[in-house]
C-alpha cells in the first residue's frame, strides 16, 4: 500500500534533528580530520578513505565515486531504501512528531509506522520479561548457572540484559497477548510464539531456556538465543527468521563492540554466545559472535565497516567442529583475504578450549598474547594441510604439495606469493637446506603462469652454463621497485623533519644496520641535516630553508619534503610503525644485492671440487633470502598509500 505523503515541516525537521556524523557512524569508522570527519566509503571498495562527512554542512561526499548528500540520501543509498521509509525511520529515532498532507491517512500512516515499531516493542518488553524471571524463584537455577558454571558477574549479567523463559508452555504468550494486549499476529510475527496444529492457540517458542537478547546495530532487540538448562536438545535455540531480525546478517554484540573495533582497529570474531560475552566481561570488548551459524561475506562486511584496517581475527573453537567452521568462514571471504581487502588470522586456543572456558583459568594479559601471536590465516591453512602427514612417505608427500600448490595459486599479489613459497618450501624440505632451491623451483613451476614457467626455465638454463655443472638454481626474490626505494627513503626523512621525537630512533636504525640513502638528492638532504644539527630542539625545516639559495637545484629536489598535506599529518601519527617499514625497504636494497652477490658465487662454484666453499657460498645466500623475507613482513605497512597523500 502507498505510503503517506509526508509534511514538508516533517522532513524538513528530521534534516535539521538527524546528525549526519550520528548516522553515517552507523555504518562507517569516522576519523577527525580538522573540521570534517573521513572514512572508507560505504559506495565502492577502497583502501585509503576518500569519504568526506562534514557536520557543519551535514552534507557527505566521497572524492572517489563522487556520492553525496545529506543524512536520509546517505540512509537511502547505503540500505536501498525508499525515501519515505528512511524519513520515517529518522523521524522515529530522533522524536520528530509526523505529519502528512492528507488527514484521512494519518490512520494508514500509522498502522505503517506501527508495524515495526510494534515489533521491536513487543521484543524490548519480552526482553524485559525474561529479565524480571531471571530474579524470581524459578529462575534461582538459570541464575545459578551464570554465576557459577558462567562466572558472570551481576554487571555483566545486566549489561546484555540476560534472563530466563519459564517452562510453561503459553507463560510468554499469555503475558504479552492477555496482559499487554498484544495482537497474536504481532507476536508470532516477532517469532516468540508458534500457533498449535490442533486444538487452536499458541505456545511459547523458549521455555524453560536461559535467554540472550540479540540487538541490531542500534542496540535495539531483534531475537533471541535460548540455551536449554537440561538435556534438551538442541542446546541453542535462535529466533526464527522475522522482519527484523536475519541470522545471517546479525553479528551478536555487535553493538556493545563497534566502538571497541574502532578503537583497536581489529575485531575477534567467535562461535558462540558466552565466548562473546566473557571476552567482553575480560574486557575484550571488540569481540562479536556468529550465532552459532558459517561466518558469511554479509557478516564479515558489516563488521568491517568498523575498523579502517580491516583486521579480523577468527576464534573458533579448536575442535574438529570449530576447525570446519574455520574453513567455511574462510572458503567464505577467502576472495576478500586474497585481494587484501581483509587482514585474517585465525586463533585456536591450545587444549581445545574454547575463549569462554580459557578465560576461567588464564589471565586477560594471556589471552590478548594469543592474539597477537594468532598465525595468518594462509599459515594456519598450511599447518592445517600438513597436519597428520608424513612428508617422508610419498603418498602423503604428493598430496600435501598439490594441496599446497592450490591454495598459493590464488595469491594474486607476487611479493606474497614469492615468501608462501619459500616458507612452504622450507617445510617440504624436512630441514635439509640443500634441497628448498629444487622445493622453490618445483612450486613455483606448478603455480605462476605458464608464460613465467618459461622464463624460469631459461634462467635456469643460462645458470647451468654459467656454473658448468647443471645443478638446480634458486629463483631469486622479487626486486624492490625503484620507486618504491625513493618513497622510502623520502619518507622516512619527512618524519626526522616533522617528529623531532622520532629522530633518535631514526638515527639508531640506520647506524645499527650501516644504511645510506641510496639516491642523490636524499643523500644531499641528509648531509645537510647532519651538518645543522641532530638535537631534537632546532627547528630543521626553517634552517634547511635558509640554505635554499646556495642550493637552488638540489634543495628543488627534496623542498617538498618541508610540507605535510591533512593525510600525511593524519598517518605520521603512526610513526614507529612507518619507520620500521621505510627503514626496510633501505635494508632490503642493500641485501638483495648481497644475495645477488653470493647466489652468483654459488650458481659459479663446483660443488664436487670445492665443496666447502660451495656449502658456504649456499649458506651466505640462503641467509640473505631469510632476511629478506623478514624484511617484507616489515615493509607490509603500505608507504605507497602514505606518499600518495
Amino acid at each position: 500500500m502507498q505510503i503517506p505523503r509526508l509534511h514538508p515541516d516533517t522532513i524538513e525537521e528530521v534534516k535539521q534533528r538527524a546528525d549526519i556524523v550520528d548516522v553515517v557512524s552507523e555504518y562507517v569508522v569516522l576519523r577527525k580530520r580538522g573540521k570534517d570527519f573521513v572514512g572508507l566509503c560505504p559506495f565502492h571498495d577502497e583502501k585509503s578513505p576518500s569519504f568526506t562527512v562534514s557536520q557543519t554542512k551535514q552534507m557527505y561526499y566521497c572524492f572517489g565515486c563522487q556520492a553525496g548528500g545529506n543524512a536520509i540520501k546517505f540512509v537511502m543509498e547505503v540500505g536501498k531504501r525508499s525515501f519515505a521509509d528512511v524519513v520515517l525511520d529518522l523521524a522515529r529515532r530522533y522524536q520528530v512528531p509526523v505529519q502528512t498532507l492528507e488527514p484521512e491517512q494519518r490512520q494508514e500512516l500509522q498502522r505503517q509506522l506501527s508495524l515495526r515499531e510494534q515489533l521491536y516493542e513487543i521484543l524490548a518488553s519480552t526482553a524485559q520479561f525474561y529479565q524480571h524471571v531471571l530474579r524470581q524463584s524459578q529462575g534461582q537455577k538459570a541464575i545459578q548457572y551464570l554465576r557459577s558454571d558462567r562466572q558472570l558477574h551481576e554487571a555483566t549479567i545486566q549489561q546484555f540484559g540476560l534472563g530466563y523463559a519459564p517452562p510453561g508452555w503459553e507463560t510468554l504468550s499469555r503475558y504479552l497477548i492477555d496482559s499487554k494486549h498484544y495482537p497474536a499476529q504481532l507476536v508470532e510475527k516477532a517469532g516468540l510464539i508458534k500457533p498449535r496444529k490442533e486444538g487452536g492457540g499458541y505456545y511459547d517458542v523458549f521455555r524453560d531456556r536461559l535467554m540472550i537478547p540479540i540487538r541490531d546495530v542500534q542496540g535495539r532487540v531483534i531475537g533471541f538465543g535460548g540455551r536449554t538448562l537440561t538435556d534438551e536438545q538442541p542446546k541453542y535455540l535462535n529466533s526464527p527468521e522475522t522482519e527484523l531480525f536475519s541470522k545471517g546478517k546479525t553479528l551478536f554484540a555487535l553493538d556493545q563492540a563497534k566502538a571497541g573495533i574502532s578503537q583497536f582497529d581489529q575485531v575477534v570474531v567467535v562461535e558462540g554466545y558466552f565466548d562473546a560475552i566473557a571476552l567482553h566481561a575480560a574486557g575484550i570488548n571488540n569481540a562479536v559472535a556468529s550465532l552459532g551459524t558459517a561466518l558469511s561475506i554479509e557478516q564479515v562486511k558489516l563488521v568491517l565497516r568498523y575498523t579502517e584496517s580491516k583486521k579480523l581475527v577468527l576464534n573458533f573453537d579448536a575442535d574438529q567442529a570449530g576447525t570446519n567452521a574455520t574453513e567455511r568462514a574462510i572458503g567464505e571471504i577467502a576472495q576478500l583475504a586474497y585481494k587484501g581487502e581483509v587482514q585474517m588470522k585465525i586463533l585456536n586456543i591450545p587444549d581445545g578450549k574454547d575463549a569462554d572456558e580459557y578465560l576461567h583459568s588464564h589471565t586477560l594479559e594471556d589471552y590478548q598474547q594469543l592474539l597477537a601471536n594468532a598465525p595468518l590465516w594462509l599459515n594456519w591453512q598450511i599447518q592445517q594441510i600438513i597436519k597428520n602427514r608424513d612428508l617422508r612417505e610419498a603418498t602423503d608427500f604428493q598430496q600435501v604439495t598439490q594441496q599446497i600448490v592450490k591454495l598459493l595459486k590464488n595469491i594474486e599479489n607476487n611479493d606474497t606469493r614469492n615468501y608462501y613459497v619459500s616458507y612452504c618450501a622450507e617445510i617440504l624440505s624436512l630441514g635439509d637446506t640443500r634441497l628448498i632451491p629444487l622445493r622453490i623451483e618445483n612450486l613455483l613451476t606448478q603455480i605462476v603462469p605458464q608464460s613465467d614457467v618459461s622464463l624460469l626455465r631459461l634462467n635456469k638454463s643460462a645458470s647451468a652454463k654459467r656454473g658448468g655443472n647443471g645443478r638446480k638454481t634458486a629463483p631469486s626474490p622479487i626486486s624492490n621497485e625503484p620507486n618504491l626505494l625513493e618513497q622510502a627513503e623520502a619518507l622516512l626523512l619527512r618524519i626526522y623533519l616533522h617528529c623531532p621525537e622520532q629522530r633518535p630512533t631514526i638515527l639508531a636504525a640506520l647506524e645499527e644496520r650501516d644504511l645510506q640513502f641510496s639516491l642523490s638528492h636524499h643523500r644531499f638532504l641528509w648531509q645537510q641535516i647532519i651538518q645543522i644539527s641532530v638535537k631534537m630542539e632546532v627547528d630543521l625545516v626553517s634552517n634547511l630553508q635558509d640554505i635554499y639559495p646556495e642550493f637552488p637545484e638540489e634543495m628543488g629536489l627534496v623542498s617538498h619534503l618541508f610540507h605535510l598535506s591533512e593525510k600525511m599529518q593524519k598517518d605520521i601519527l603512526r610513526t614507529p610503525h612507518v619507520v620500521q617499514a621505510a627503514i626496510a625497504c633501505m635494508e632490503r636494497v642493500l641485501r638483495e644485492k648481497r644475495y645477488r652477490h653470493f647466489l652468483e658465487l654459488w650458481q659459479a662454484t663446483d660443488p664436487d671440487t670445492e665443496p666447502e666453499r660451495w656449502q658456504s657460498y649456499y649458506n651466505a645466500f640462503y641467509a640473505e633470502k631469510m632476511r629478506l623475507q623478514e624484511l617484507d613482513k616489515q615493509r607490509h605497512f603500505s608507504i605507497t598509500d602514505l606518499i600518495s597523500s
